[in-house]
């Protein structure tokens, strides 16, 4: 075994113990064939006989797998002392500060607890308890966390259920998609259409004799397949939220600390105007240590704390968890990871974006920072999703050595977000993957590939890290869908080999 670990069971063994002991609901990537990972390191992964994975969709081990930074600071906590809140301890108080810090000066009262979907229920709490409201208005193709109170405002998840497993209390607004979306790219104004679409809602639900307690939202929709919205759309909706007597959640659990580049938390690329009345993290906050946060206003937090009931929660805040915590800040700060995902994720949009000039079925590239959807269609003009050249194209990669998955409500969008570590020489390795791969699939199935840009254009491009990028440190996001290709594209011929079960991610 690599690394001096032992290998206690083969692969086949563990594979059939966890399908004797573990759930079957609870599933594995590349469900063929699973990896099974024994170590990490940076953005690499290795399996059982030693071959290394280039990852890029691990936003939870935020700074790198096992970046040994945070492993000191937790042994050394956890040699001395690891209890819970109800006793003083610096770093609580000191982790608290410095989160606080990186925030709007309102948002100044943290509660910590252990998981993204602990910290969304939580925020649904705070925000009944404001004003007594308890209807919640959601976006489609949300998810926020695996709770029964989540599930209730996750349409990613309540879909599944059937027509009828939506609550009375949840109402759902148009996703702010302006390449799938109701009002799209060529839309004057597709920030306010949206928000005039929360605004109807509102008004209906209090038509209805119903009180709005919460809009919740992804600063960026991650599993609803890489939505970045429309900036200004936030500042409107929460306009006609906050006059109903309800609140603004961002929900920072995918996006945030520093991985949109210029930004610390992805809910700023609105601008400057616009402050949620809670801020929901998790997934990068311990860099695969299980906790999470929620901040809010002072005045939400007192209110909170006048129904009487105290908050505890056992491990939330702990101080172990807090030393990970102040770790993984140090370490975003002192490696710049926020600057290198701007000048990396400027150098892979730039490199998809050739791709998207080359290939037909990239019908369109989103993304800001270490944050990119690739959207993959088998007609340009009618956007129709390829979900099984995705799937497909995934499953090849990892053959490649290289982890990537498809996401969104049509599983179609190819989905990067890797440890901050990632380098430019990694993103040119995968896109000169990909370009292969999507050059093979539009042979098979007879979609022509453009020649208005060089096969090899990505190749010529310099990738020293240096001076020579210093440019791209100048994130902006990227939504670049360009003209409609009017040929129609075809489907796989039966000598094409597509898998035919979806990849859950």
């Amino acid at each position: 075994m690599p690394g001096g670990m032992e290998e206690r069971y083969s692969k086949a063994e563990t594979l059939a113990l966890r399908r004797k002991h573990i759930g079957p609901s609870c599933k594995v990537f590349f469900a063929k064939d699973p990896l099974k990972i024994v170590r990490a390191q940076g953005q690499y992964m290795f399996d059982e006989t030693g071959e290394k994975y280039l990852d890029c969709i691990n936003n939870v081990a935020h700074v790198g797998h096992s970046h040994p930074y945070v492993t000191k600071a937790a042994t050394k906590q956890m040699e001395l002392l690891n209890t819970n809140s109800r006793f003083l301890h610096d770093n609580l108080v000191q982790y608290a500060q410095r989160l606080a810090a990186t925030l709007p000066e309102k948002l100044s009262v943290c509660y910590f607890v252990n998981s993204g979907s602990e910290a969304n229920d939580l925020a649904l709490r705070l925000a009944r308890q404001y004003h007594g409201h308890q209807d919640v208005i959601t976006l489609e193709n949300a998810y926020h966390g695996h709770l029964t109170s989540l599930i209730d405002i996750s349409p990613y998840k309540f879909n599944q259920l059937g027509k009828d497993s939506k609550k009375e209390f949840v109402h759902v607004a148009p996703s702010p998609d302006i390449y799938r979306g109701k009002y799209r790219e060529d839309h004057p104004d597709p920030a306010s259409a949206y928000a005039e679409e929360v605004k109807k809602i509102i008004e209906e639900t209090q038509k209805n004799g119903r009180k709005i307690a919460a809009f919740i939202a992804e600063s960026m929709q991650s599993c609803g397949g890489q939505v970045i919205p429309p900036v200004g759309y936030f500042q409107k909706v929460a306009e006609y939220v906050r006059a109903a007597g309800g609140v603004f959640i961002a929900d920072e659990v995918q996006v945030g600390f520093g991985r949109v580049g210029k930004h610390f938390w992805a809910f700023q690329l609105q601008g400057e105007d616009f402050v949620p009345d809670i801020v929901t993290m998790g997934k990068p906050i311990g860099n695969g240590h299980p906790m999470s946060c929620v901040v809010t206003t002072r005045e939400i937090a007192e209110s909170f704390g006048a129904s009487g009931l105290e908050y505890f929660n056992t491990f939330g805040g702990n101080p172990v968890s807090c030393a990970i915590g102040l770790a993984v800040l140090d370490v975003i700060e002192k490696e710049d990871l926020q600057g290198n995902a701007a000048r990396v994720g400027n150098y892979l949009l730039e490199l998809l974006a050739e791709q998207k000039e080359k290939h037909p079925l990239v019908g369109d590239i989103r993304g800001v920072g270490l944050f990119v959807g690739v959207d993959l269609v088998k007609d340009q003009q009618k956007r129709t999703p390829a979900t099984a050249e995705a799937l497909h194209l995934i499953y090849k990669l990892k053959e490649q050595k290289i982890l990537l998955s498809a996401d969104g409500p049509h599983r179609n969008v190819l989905k990067f977000k890797p440890p901050m570590c990632f380098t430019m020489e990694n993103a040119k390795h995968v896109v000169e993957k990909i370009d292969v791969l999507l050059t093979e699939i539009e042979e098979a199935t007879g979609m022509k590939t453009g020649n208005n840009i060089s096969a090899n254009a990505q190749c010529k491009r310099k990738t020293n890290e240096g001076g020579s990028q210093a440019e791209s440190a100048n994130e902006s996001t990227s939504h670049m869908n360009g003209a409609a290709c009017r040929q129609e594209n075809g489907f796989y011929p039966e000598k094409c080999s597509v898998p035919s079960k979806r990849i859950i991610t």
